[in-house]
């Protein structure tokens, strides 16, 4: 059985553990960026060039933001947006964010809080699914986690984009969303548990 270790989540002092989830999460934020942008939105942009401008069918960021909400609870959040800021100034075309700053801005705060507000939602209802040093991974909860937060994220997203998306577009983009954060937290929740059974061996 899976347990999480006290090392990540208990750094010497509660400054070093903002700055570790900070940086953290920000970097392994870019890194599935990069790759989402490098490799999967290629490929889709030949079945589904138009919705592939808002959403991806892999979107593997999504992953991060559970993980790192799980782990680090409401201070993964300034990691999440610094990440995201930092991929779409690496990754989107300067023309298109000069002139989609205020669009860009709120879609990222929309991405980062919904995981961290499902962790919380639920730790309000009484079932916390936050991560506990020595504890087993509740499985259950971190799939409703992935999944409620990816429906949030995915409406949030339509709601911003909303003058963008022609009306005969809206759903497919829409699914896309949905289906791409979820396939997202499931590939990096699967990449997670191989580098563990690789590290344990």
């Amino acid at each position: 059985m899976i347990t999480i270790g006290h090392a990540l989540l208990s750094p010497p002092t509660s400054v070093g553990r903002a700055l570790v989830s900070i940086v953290l999460t920000a970097g392994f934020y870019v890194l599935a960026h990069a790759v989402t942008a490098g490799v999967v939105t290629p490929l889709q942009s030949y079945i589904f060039p138009e919705a592939t401008v808002f959403a991806s069918l892999l979107y593997l960021p999504h992953g991060v933001r559970v993980v790192s909400a799980w782990l680090f609870r409401w201070t993964a959040l300034p990691g999440l947006i610094l990440g995201a800021a930092l991929s779409e100034w690496l990754f989107t075309d300067p023309a298109t964010l000069q002139n989609l700053i205020p669009v860009i801005i709120l879609s990222i705060l929309i991405g980062a809080i919904s995981a961290p507000l499902v962790f919380e939602s639920l730790r309000q209802l009484g079932a916390p699914a936050y991560a506990k040093p020595g504890s087993p991974i509740d499985w259950r909860a971190l799939y409703t986690v992935g999944i409620v937060s990816s429906l949030l994220n995915s409406v949030g997203q339509m709601f911003v984009f909303d003058s963008m998306v022609s009306p005969a577009g809206a759903m497919l983009i829409l699914s896309i969303y949905t289906i791409g954060d979820i396939f997202g937290f499931l590939a990096v929740k699967n990449i997670l548990l191989w580098i563990h059974k690789l590290v344990s061996r």
